[in-house]
């Protein structure tokens, strides 16, 4: 079989946008993100975190806008979430956390929704609006305490005055 130099270099065409296409989802279900660790930084506290994690994103109206650094307890047992949003993002400091999560048992994820506030967060703030993640496994305990303490209350027989 002769060697042709156009058929190499095709396959050498392919192989390289094979690897480029490589490096691309890499880089994409990594989670990098161009303007990296140097944005505002912001914390915030939570009652319950779910399944939170580091690298988490942080969203605005579903359009991602930093990602989460750090979860760590606080001296009065409430999880501090570190945050690092872009830059340029400029929030009021009545703007509101919420730890969300995408579907029924997708990833958790921070909601942001920004304020009316004239004054803006600066890096080292903390978000004082938070809302906690919702347990799944809570809600259908309560449920089931619920239908069975409603249960036990109808079950039990009615009582007739002696009198009759």
């Amino acid at each position: 079989m002769d060697r042709s130099p156009v058929r190499d270099l095709i396959v050498g065409l392919f192989v390289l946008a094979g690897l480029g296409a490589l490096a691309y989802l890499s880089v994409r279900i990594g989670g990098f993100t161009w303007y990296g660790h140097g944005g505002l930084k912001v914390s915030a506290a939570f009652d319950e975190t779910g399944d939170l994690a580091v690298r988490a994103p942080v969203v605005i109206a579903g359009v991602r806008v930093g990602e989460v650094t750090g979860i760590a307890l606080e001296k009065n047992f409430r999880a501090r979430v570190d945050l690092d949003l872009d830059p340029k993002l400029e929030l009021p400091v009545d703007t509101t956390a919420s730890i969300m999560t995408a579907g029924v048992l997708g990833n958790r994820y921070i909601e942001l929704q920004p304020g009316g506030d004239e004054k803006l967060l600066k890096t080292g703030d903390r978000i004082s609006f938070t809302e906690s993640a919702v347990i799944l496994e809570r809600l259908i305990g309560q449920l089931v305490y619920g239908v069975t303490k409603g249960n036990s209350s109808q079950s039990q027989p009615a009582t007739r005055p002696s009198g009759l």
